[in-house]
């Protein structure tokens, strides 16, 4: 896509820092007082283009991330188990209508609220501030069949599948810390590093509840970033995170929260949620393209 004539903002995205050895995340229950350590970074100055006036164009399978207009019946995000009952298969039926996909699994979500978060409420986090992309190409795949055995469905496991992400404000417009997505023909194989993850329980550190891995990512002047300005939360952005195609299509999506130079004072702080979801599609090439609106 070419962001020329877009409107932009310019504003610092968090990279990957150049050094040595292994890059990991260790992450802790919000209720442990512990912060979650990450890999050294560096701050870029990037100019991060407004894609609301060409958002009908965008594509999950070209640009990597799409936006669709869709209202949510549910009043409490925080509400886990509501949450799962019904913006799950909220979640799915859009994911069907923007994928084409034969079926759709939701699996996970995390609410992101800065404030929330320094409370220390349960299971929720604070906004991502790190280029990365959630699976690598060894997760990817694992994270395919493990979602597809524990559904009962491993008969799909031989049909083209994505991990793809829908991410929601509660609230809007969004002016603190929107969310950046990179254009997946910005990026070079080589910006990507593979990055461990491991995700501490409560009361046990001494060793990882689960670990899994993660692409954290290198910065190179090319590199395109688009955001949706003054997000609404009747907006959803998707992300795709991975795809087991290897056709030319996007397969991996950079994203990060970003500081926002044009956000004024006192403004809500931005509150969201992401849902993470498995798309099949049918094997048929035709049968398994996106459409769009």
């Amino acid at each position: 896509m070419d962001p020329s004539g877009l409107d932009s903002v310019c504003a610092r995205i968090g990279y990957l820092a150049d050094g040595e050895g292994p890059a990991r995340y260790l992450t802790y229950p919000p209720a442990s007082g512990r912060h979650t350590e990450t890999p050294p970074k560096r701050y870029y100055e990037m100019p991060i283009y407004d894609c609301r006036s060409v958002s009908a164009e965008l594509s999950l399978d070209v640009e990597g991330f799409a936006l669709r207009r869709r209202a949510s019946a549910i009043a409490d995000f925080f509400d886990d188990e509501l949450v799962r009952r019904a913006y799950y298969p909220e979640i799915e039926r859009l994911m069907l209508e923007a994928t084409g996909a034969v079926a759709v699994f939701v699996f996970d979500h995390n609410v992101r609220s800065g404030q929330a978060a320094t409370q220390a409420r349960a299971g929720i986090r604070e906004p991502v501030d790190m280029a990365h992309n959630d699976y690598t190409e060894e997760s990817g795949p694992r994270r395919v069949r493990e979602i597809l055995t524990e559904r009962g469905r491993s008969d799909l496991a031989d049909q083209p599948a994505a991990l793809v992400n829908a991410w929601r404000p509660l609230h809007g417009p969004v002016k603190d810390i929107p969310l950046t997505v990179c254009e997946a023909r910005s990026v070079a194989p080589t910006d990507f590093v593979a990055t461990s993850i491991e995700h501490y329980g409560d009361g046990d550190f001494s060793r990882p509840r689960h670990s899994g891995e993660i692409y954290s990512f290198r910065h190179r002047p090319e590199h395109r970033w688009y955001y949706v300005r003054d997000m609404q939360a009747n907006e959803v952005l998707l992300l795709k995170c991975f795809d087991t195609r290897r056709d030319g299509r996007a397969r991996y999506t950079a994203h990060t929260g970003f500081v926002n130079p044009e956000c004024p004072p006192g403004v809500p702080a931005r509150e969201s949620i992401e849902v993470r979801t498995l798309v099949v599609f049918a094997n048929a090439t035709h049968a398994s393209e996106e459409r769009r609106p």
